[in-house]
């Protein structure tokens, strides 16, 4: 395996938007959902979280291409009472039916305070952060959870039975916002997949392989291998959890019957649980952002251990590395670049460069 630094280049984020709406528009996506999954990609390039960027795209268009994914399907919206409402995903795309379901907890929360949605039927809704986001945007804290496929152990166990299922939550702030969004393994299992691709090692911490002994090699991690939970029981803890409020709670597939963004061969039937609430429920508009703020300042002020040069609020590098990318471009590897430029060849659209 290569462990020479991959040829970059770097490509505006305009670049990247179009080349993805072309793709998906290429295989039948309208243009409003193909914005809707382009801007959820690039957004995650733009703030460093490769795993679930443009790379996703061969993917999510070849489960369009064998009908496990539905590029045509709008989901639908039901409401049992004013503050809970549950969307059907009808098998779209998992950007989309986020965003449908952020925009009605949003729009409950702005008459009654808090909105809750429960999402089934849907698929890989790729970086949590940018769900979150919208919350931020409309001036929202929020909870965003969903399951995944299999790729976690129940502690104790060496089956692959648990989600790598994001946990993901923020609110609006002075200077930057909070925003969490962390896997309960080590490491997303998108990372180790980006390592294969670009021909990079792994951590020997983040992955067993099939026999059940630790691995560098991504692609022994992904041939029968399994992810390991960060924390040890903890970890698996929080995959469960995120199976409660996001599959057995919708409705949708759950205890490991979550099909991955990376099998053709079935519908995904993803479940996501999101939550939306104004934050002046219990102090005021004012106070809270004052105590926001104080709060960014305590902690990136803190007593720094030996060797710690800054203390960085939650999602404050990834704010940060936006920012640049947004001004300097997003850098692919030229293996990926080649991984996209055939599929735009596959289907007859411009290539990315």
């Amino acid at each position: 395996m290569s462990q020479e630094s991959p040829e970059y280049t770097s490509i505006p984020r305009e670049d990247a938007l179009a080349f993805v709406q072309r793709i998906l528009e290429a295989h039948g996506v309208s243009s409003t959902d193909a914005a809707t999954v382009a801007d959820n990609l690039v957004s995650a390039d733009l703030r460093g979280v490769d795993s679930h960027g443009i790379n996703r795209i061969p993917s999510y268009v070849a489960r369009v291409r064998q009908g496990v994914l539905d590029p045509k399907a709008q989901p639908t919206i039901t409401q049992p009472t004013p503050v809970v409402a549950q969307i059907d995903g009808h098998n779209a795309f998992g950007a989309v039916v986020a965003k449908k379901a952020m925009s009605a907890a949003v729009e409950m929360a702005q008459v009654y305070g808090i909105g809750m949605v429960s999402c089934k039927h849907s698929n890989h809704f790729g970086m949590s952060a940018w769900v979150v986001q919208q919350a931020i945007d409309a001036g929202m804290l929020s909870l965003v959870f969903t399951n995944s496929s299999p790729a976690l152990p129940a502690w104790g166990g060496r089956e692959m039975l648990l989600g790598v299922s994001p946990i993901a939550c923020g609110a609006p702030g002075e200077p930057v916002p909070f925003i969490l969004d962390m896997a309960p393994s080590v490491a997303a299992r998108g990372k180790i997949y980006k390592a294969k691709r670009r021909g990079e090692k792994i951590p020997d911490d983040w992955a067993l392989d099939a026999e059940g002994k630790p691995t560098d090699d991504p692609a022994k991690a992904l041939d029968g291998g399994v992810m390991l939970p960060v924390g040890g029981p903890k970890g698996s803890a929080l995959a469960i959890m995120m199976d409660v409020f996001s599959g057995v709670l919708s409705g949708s597939a759950f205890a490991g019957h979550v099909a991955g963004p990376y099998d053709p061969s079935r519908h995904a039937d993803v479940g996501h649980f999101i939550i939306a609430m104004k934050p002046d429920l219990f102090v005021s508009a004012v106070e809270f952002k004052a105590r926001m703020k104080y709060l960014y300042e305590r902690v990136v002020g803190a007593e720094k251990m030996v060797g710690v040069d800054r203390i960085y609020f939650p999602g404050e590098i990834e704010i940060n590395r936006n920012e640049e990318r947004l001004k300097t471009g997003i850098p692919y590897a030229k293996a990926e670049i080649e991984a996209l430029n055939k599929e735009a060849e596959s289907i007859g659209v411009k290539p990315i460069v």
